[in-house]
């Protein structure tokens, strides 16, 4: 039997990835500061990752075959978990997301154009220290690393709110604003990312792979989703509305044998149960 570690993991899809990961046999130990219970049946630690000694502490006379780390933010939290983590696993799989590509050319970007030599002050933005800590773990050699850049994810108990804000506005035939000429970027639904997690937890592939349904969509398309909108330009533009096109290319999660699935499977689902929560 496998044995994980997950850092984070107590909401959203990081739960669903632990209860994956439980009901397909593997031990998981959930560390977290315990502000909300690990779910059922895996062996749950309290620690805040950002407190280095209690880390250690947490983790002391233990060992994992991965560690999937879903609260990452930052080069610090990286360099923390570098160290504590040195000689207690093989693998470590840190959560990333599509904005490590936000000012770059080039969609659909392709994993290798992040360059991810550590370098420079830490970048306060969210893609920029994302970009920062995965540098941090790349660069250690003391087990082996991947990064999941997760393309935006829509579905499940999202407390982001961003797609609620067009079911709201286009139900209340408010404008919704975007960019002159909105870009496509790229999208997962929940339940996909969190066994897309769980299997590369597994896994022994490494380096950074893109996580993304196939299908891309601009917000245009994803308001048609929902119903007939209207669109006014302004400097304040709704979430998902990009000046240029923003997707991932995933070839190379479909080599390592991830079958990914269309957007247009699960987009109308999703919808409906935002609806529902929102008219609730």
């Amino acid at each position: 039997m496998s044995e994980l570690c997950v850092i984070g993991g107590s909401r959203y899809f990081g739960r669903r990835m632990v209860e994956n990961l439980r009901d397909q046999g593997t031990a998981v130990t959930v560390i977290n500061r315990g502000s909300a219970p690990a779910p059922e049946g895996v062996t749950h630690l309290v620690a805040d990752r950002d407190d280095e000694e209690a880390l250690r502490r947490a983790v002391a006379g233990r060992s994992f075959d991965a560690v999937v780390d879903q609260i990452c933010y930052t080069p610090r939290q990286a360099a923390i978990a570098a160290r504590v983590f040195a000689g207690r696993t093989a693998r470590y799989v840190m959560t990333s997301t599509i904005e490590v590509y936000a000012g770059l050319d080039g969609a659909p970007f392709t994993e290798g154009v992040v360059d991810l030599t550590p370098q420079g002050p830490p970048d306060e933005s969210y893609g920029g220290a994302k970009r920062q800590a995965e540098a941090v773990l790349a660069a250690q050699r003391d087990f082996g690393f991947a990064s999941v850049r997760s393309g935006h994810v829509l579905g499940g108990a999202d407390f982001t709110g961003r797609l609620e804000h067009y079911v709201r506005r286009i139900a209340e035939d408010l404008p919704v604003i975007v960019h002159e000429n909105p870009g496509p970027s790229s999208f997962i639904h929940e339940p996909e990312i969190a066994r897309f997690l769980a299997w590369a937890a597994l896994a022994d592939f490494t380096g950074p792979v893109n996580a993304a349904s196939h299908g891309e969509l601009d917000v245009r398309s994803l308001c048609a989703a929902i119903g007939e909108a209207r669109y006014a330009t302004g400097e304040e533009v709704s979430p998902y509305s990009f000046e240029r096109a923003f997707t991932m290319d995933t070839s190379r999660a479909t080599s390592l044998g991830f079958a990914f699935s269309q957007v247009g499977d699960w987009l109308p689902g999703v919808v409906e149960e935002v609806r529902a929560c929102a008219a609730a």
